[in-house]
């Protein structure tokens, strides 16, 4: 949290979460009507380019892609290479750090979250904590659980308390967290990467494949 970081964002996503912030990715009424597609290595040619202390390939669900050249020619630069994924597919490619938000759409395979270096839970209702408990309590391997409210739930006193309160229990490894890039207002700041805005909300820096 707080880290410079590149985000390659790329398209496609069979979760389709309903309060999806990128749902441009992958939503027929957002997705442009065209994406240019930008080659492994020029992906990371851009990202060395601008020095960021890590590189974070997100979605869209970026764990459909084989992401195996493209991790390789991010490392090859010295890049530190971030995923964040619903960990519901088998993960093809390299990475430093590994983060699954699970989504109940499409649940995660035990493969990632063994082995995820955190967790990162979206609180959308009272009983989404409980409901992960449930689900995966069991097989929680990360000693970093992240507990961020949903963004529309964001001023919801008592999803934030129930937050403070599952944190302080001490029952399992929790930390409260929150999208502070929409604080800061990142997307609107950085005019470097290319984007579009999918009318929900959502940004996308780049799509995967063949030049």
């Amino acid at each position: 949290m707080g880290k410079s970081a590149f985000f390659i964002r790329l398209y496609g996503c069979p979760v389709h979460c309903p309060w999806c912030d990128s749902a441009g990715t992958w939503h027929p009424d957002h997705i442009p009507d065209k994406v240019e597609k930008i080659s492994p290595r020029k992906l990371a040619e851009m990202a060395a380019e601008r020095r960021p202390r890590i590189v974070v390939i997100t979605g869209g669900e970026p764990a459909i892609h084989d992401l195996g050249e493209l991790t390789n020619c991010l490392r090859e630069r010295k890049l530190k290479v971030h995923l964040e994924t619903a960990g519901a597919f088998p993960l093809l490619g390299t990475f430093d750090w590994v983060t699954v938000s699970p989504k109940e759409w499409k649940k995660p395979i035990l493969d990632c979250i063994v082995r995820a270096n955190e967790l990162k839970i979206v609180v959308d209702s009272l009983h989404a904590i409980d409901y992960w408990e449930k689900e995966m309590g069991h097989v929680w391997c990360s000693d970093s659980i992240w507990l961020h409210p949903e963004w529309s739930k964001r001023k919801d006193q008592a999803i934030l308390q129930l937050i403070n309160r599952k944190v302080k229990e001490g029952k399992h490894p929790y930390r409260a967290g929150y999208q502070m890039h929409k604080i800061y207002g990142v997307d609107e700041e950085d005019a470097g990467g290319e984007r579009w805005s999918n009318g929900s909300g959502g940004v996308m820096e780049c799509d995967l494949g063949e030049s």
